[in-house]
């Protein structure tokens, strides 16, 4: 099995394939959009996190040994979202979109 998690603006996806690229199931978890501006738009990054964990949490609850099965993970996400940090490695204020 294999394992994608993709983190975009509108949404976190999972979803576990088999080795012939057959679907085994998919979840996704909303992830929102803050515009304290006109033009500005920006994300919590740790929403990003928690969306992605809660969706393959969901995949692993519906289908443990596929779950356990899992061979390969791959991943992607949004760009040109800058997530600042300070020097101890946390985020400092939302991801600017």
């Amino acid at each position: 099995m294999f394992l994608g998690i993709d983190i975009g603006t509108s949404s976190a996806k999972a979803v576990l394939t088999d080795v012939d690229g057959g679907v085994a199931a998919v979840a996704s978890r909303p992830c929102s959009v803050s515009r304290p501006h006109p033009l500005w738009s920006e994300q919590e990054p740790e929403d990003w996190v928690a969306a992605a964990v809660a969706a393959v949490d969901e995949l692993a609850a519906r289908l443990p040994d596929a779950v356990g099965a899992v061979g390969g993970i791959g991943f992607s996400g949004q760009m040109h979202g800058a997530v600042l940090l300070g020097q101890d490695g946390r985020v400092l204020r939302p991801a600017i979109l």
